[in-house]
């Protein structure tokens, strides 16, 4: 790789994505992390009002992502990776003095918060892939994007051990708001993408409808293909590794698994899933033959992690590191995402079809709960697992490929 390479894949639009992603994903797993000491300690069920606030986050994400979208192909990228950094930030700093706020209501002020957060959280992934995307050259777009999300995916593991170092876990909160606000500051000399630009002034072309996701039913397919390819990777999150004391009960072991920690040792294997996935496609020359490859990878591990007789936590957390190198696909998934769409609608799809995949926690929970009263836990969790990987790998397969497409091309 020459000089003029590495210029590109360390410029300033790739580092800040890179940092923002840092941050977003330790705000957004955040709660996952904290979700049982925090509810014990305002004297709450974590497994109730957990769901109940785990919920509100992801409808959160869901509203932010159209909101974040449209306005990213409407005003511009830069305007969404300042105004969602703003909005999470601020909450979650709110969400550290929830002890002051007495004993009351605590379960809709703290979905409320998280439901704002949620809102915010929603920009920040899909407005800087979107940048780096439209700024990089296309031999360079995997391995950039594959940088920022492998980076940025860290953030879990940061969180983690800062929750565990903090004497509180309201410390945690203040920690992820304070780096949030402080990266607004880098970001003021971030430029606008040039391809973004281009299209800025004509007022002939429709920019940022959401709803012409849904006009065309070439459109609507991809778009929904799109997402599904998505649903493993929460599945193993949201599920696999966020409820992983319910597992922990189920398979003998007590409450030796913490969640917490089931989040770090996937994150830690995401993060290093998706430093390679980009390498891996650019030397497989296919988004589709790298994520589907993935995608078995990560299947194999779940069919091992829910059939395996356990004797330690430890085993539990082996399959969580399993699990999140095969879904560090997530970069690439994003980025087919961004590909897969004109400028004038690129924001909008690569911002919501990441949130429409964590929104996704919200049914796939539900299914989870309403499965796991005749089936258990194990058997809950493997007819929602089936359901994710079974419309996962259809929709990879079947997906228009991507590898080296221009992105200077708008949606008619």
């Amino acid at each position: 790789m020459n000089r003029t390479n590495i210029q590109h894949l360390l410029s300033l639009p790739v580092i800040v994505a890179a940092l923002g992603y840092f941050v977003d994903i330790y705000d957004l797993l955040l709660f996952g992390i904290v979700r049982v000491p925090s509810l014990k300690s305002l004297g709450l069920n974590p497994d109730e009002a957990g769901a109940i606030i785990l919920n509100w986050q992801m409808f959160g994400l869901l509203l932010g992502g159209v909101l974040w979208g449209v306005l990213g192909d409407k005003k511009g990228r830069l305007s969404v990776l300042f105004g969602s950094i703003l909005v999470y930030s601020l909450a979650n700093i709110a969400c550290g003095f929830l002890p002051k706020m007495g004993s009351e209501n605590l379960v809709f002020y703290y979905s409320m918060l998280r439901f704002i957060a949620g809102i915010g959280l929603a920009g920040e992934l899909g407005a800087g892939i979107t940048l780096v995307s439209e700024s990089l050259p296309t031999h360079l777009r995997a391995i950039g994007t594959s940088l920022v999300a492998g980076f940025g995916l860290l953030g879990a593991v940061v969180a983690n051990f800062t929750v565990g170092l903090s004497p509180d876990w309201t410390y945690a909160y203040f920690i992820g708001g304070g780096m949030g606000l402080a990266l607004l500051i880098l970001r003021i000399g971030v430029v606008e993408s040039g391809v973004f630009k281009n299209i800025q002034q004509n007022n002939e072309i429709r920019r940022g409808n959401f709803f012409d996701l849904f006009r065309k039913k070439d459109r609507l397919i991809r778009y929904l293909k799109c997402i599904a390819i998505g649903l493993p990777t929460w599945f193993c999150i949201g599920i696999l590794a966020m409820f992983g004391n319910q597992f922990g009960v189920a398979f003998g072991l007590g409450d030796s698994i913490s969640p917490g920690e089931c989040i770090m040792w996937a994150y830690i294997g995401i993060s290093a899933g998706d430093f390679l996935s980009g390498f891996i496609s650019n030397a497989l020359r296919s988004r589709k033959k790298a994520i589907l490859g993935m995608l078995i990878f990560t299947l194999a591990g779940v069919i091992l992690m829910l059939t395996t007789n356990y004797t330690s936590a430890s085993t539990y957390y082996f399959y969580c590191v399993w699990l999140g190198l095969g879904t560090g696909y997530w970069a690439m998934f994003v980025t087919i995402g961004a590909e897969h769409f004109g400028t004038n609608l690129r924001a909008t799809a690569a911002t919501t079809i990441p949130n429409m995949v964590r929104g996704m926690v919200v049914p796939m929970v539900f299914f989870f709960d309403f499965f796991k009263v005749n089936q258990g836990v194990v058997g809950a969790a493997i007819w929602v697992g089936l359901a994710c990987f079974g419309l996962g790998i259809y929709s990879i397969i079947t997906i228009p490929e991507t590898h080296g497409k221009s992105l200077d091309f708008i949606e008619e």
